[in-house]
């Protein structure tokens, strides 16, 4: 298939993506415990619905549907960055501990930490990204060798089990806290999405409009990575800063998304896998398609969650690892 051809077959499907968005996120602000009438969708939109209609779909609805969807964006960015860096398809912020070091910086916080209403959506970001960078630091380190630099199937193997003793982290850190502390804090491993205020959503949105685009000016450099280290030297790569500033990016993305939606993995696995298997995999081609599958990919599973079950539904990262942990298995018996 010649180039132009596929470029044409992106925008279609990026187009297709936009499409489904927007009629799941129109479902989703009809969808709930308090129901909101299709019919009346639009005029309360636009600002002729009564008080009860406005409330439930601008104070309610539409904060974390516009929250799930820049989530899933980052964390498929995200995922698509650490699967083309370390050269393994099974990376994920949620499976190589990323999210787990995140979380421990959230619990931190939450636990210890003077709480003021004014200023709490704006720093928890910060709190996340400070655990989550910590925690990928060590990770950096024990996969780093002096004379062979980043070896990535360590640095995953590294990051599963950091995962692992992060979990325990937790427990410990909740073990003696105050009971309503400790809900919010299991709440938030479960992937329930929290941060549902529109506060949340000015506090992430920074983040994504500085790295998204810094992510995809570098497609190309994550092209080269993807080759053998001896052929990206030779055209002028530096490998070392260029992983280096690229983890960065993708640990900031991951520990934004998580500090309001809690602890969601897979949505950093499947969606570039999905995109890949869409239109290829040079960068510039499946990130644009990645990031809108996985926004699409959380708003549907948060959809799906809240209107099952009881009044408080189905916590959405429970609603993805449904779906995401057959899909792990799957990729890792074609590894095997």
């Amino acid at each position: 298939m010649t180039r132009p051809a596929i470029v044409r077959k992106q925008r279609i499907i990026l187009l297709a993506l936009f499409a489904l968005i927007v009629l799941t996120v129109f479902l989703g602000m009809g969808l709930g415990y308090a129901k909101l009438s299709y019919g009346r969708l639009l005029p309360t939109l636009f600002g002729h619905g009564n008080f009860k209609e406005h409330f439930i779909l601008y104070e309610v609805r539409l904060p974390r549907i516009v929250i799930t969807l820049l989530s899933g964006m980052a964390l498929a960015l995200a995922g698509s960055v650490l699967q083309s860096v370390t050269r393994n398809d099974l990376a994920d912020p949620g499976i190589i501990g990323i999210n787990s070091g995140a979380g421990v910086g959230v619990a931190f916080f939450f636990l210890f930490m003077p709480l003021e209403a004014n200023t709490f959506a704006y720093v928890l970001p910060l709190a996340a990204f400070g655990g989550a960078l910590l925690t990928s630091a060590l990770i950096y380190l024990f996969a780093y060798k002096r004379h062979a630099g980043l070896q990535p199937v360590r640095f995953v193997l590294t990051g599963v089990g950091f995962s692992m003793a992060l979990s325990g982290v937790m427990v410990v850190l909740i073990s003696s806290a105050d009971r309503q502390k400790v809900d919010f804090i299991s709440k938030w491993l479960a992937g329930n999405i929290w941060g549902t205020d529109w506060p949340f959503i000015w506090a992430l949105l920074p983040w994504l409009a500085v790295l998204v685009p810094f992510v995809l000016y570098k497609a190309n450099k994550l092209n080269l990575l993807a080759l053998d280290e001896s052929v990206a030297v030779g055209v002028g790569v530096a490998l070392a800063r260029e992983r280096l500033e690229l983890l960065l990016a993708a640990v900031a993305l991951a520990a934004a998304a998580v500090s309001v939606t809690g602890g969601i993995a897979f949505v950093g696995l499947m969606a570039p896998h999905i995109a890949k298997a869409l239109v290829g995999p040079r960068n510039q081609l499946f990130m644009p398609v990645a990031i809108l599958i996985g926004g699409w990919l959380l708003v549907l599973a948060d959809t799906i969650g809240r209107n099952v079950g009881t009044a408080d539904g189905v916590p959405a990262g429970i609603v993805v690892a449904l779906i995401g942990a057959p899909y792990f298995v799957y990729l890792l018996m074609k590894k095997i």
